[in-house]
């Protein structure tokens, strides 16, 4: 679990091949995105960089992406699998690296939205979904780190 690179600064930027597949009884994927993260001034920094996006969406010069829809029918808990993609790979290379700086890297995986747990038991009981509280959410998998020391 995790690993610390065994990687020179002279090698260049980090290069990491990410790939993921749906659980198949769960919902589609939405995207599969790497976090770095750094210590920078003695702040922490961060910065989420899309890799793959399902559905032919295009990361936005900004880095964030376009949404990716959201299937939930709330009155039903259901969902359907219509949009997002049932695997994503790719390689990706730091954009921002910076050989004297540490850094960590991990994957995250979001799925397509789906119902929220509290809508399947409003549904079950026959009552409406409580308030301020909202009717989906999308899964999200972690991968454990991987370090980066000059």
């Amino acid at each position: 679990m995790g690993q610390t690179l065994a990687y020179g600064p002279e090698s260049g930027a980090p290069r990491f091949f990410v790939w993921a597949t749906k659980d198949p009884n769960s919902g589609n994927l939405d995207r599969i995105q790497v976090i770095k993260g750094w210590i920078e001034d003695g702040k922490s920094q961060e910065r989420i960089y899309n890799v793959a996006l399902s559905d032919e969406r295009v990361t936005a010069l900004d880095g964030s992406a376009p949404p990716v829809g959201n299937t939930v029918d709330v009155k039903q808990a259901s969902y359907t699998n219509d949009i997002g993609d049932v695997q994503f790979s790719a390689p990706w290379e730091d954009p921002d690296f910076d050989s004297s700086t540490s850094a960590f890297y991990y994957v995250r995986v979001l799925e397509i939205p789906t119902p929220r747990w509290t809508t399947h038991v409003a549904v079950a009981r026959d009552v409406e979904p409580p308030e301020g509280v909202p009717a989906s959410l999308q899964e999200r998998a972690y991968t454990s780190p991987i370090w980066y020391e000059p």
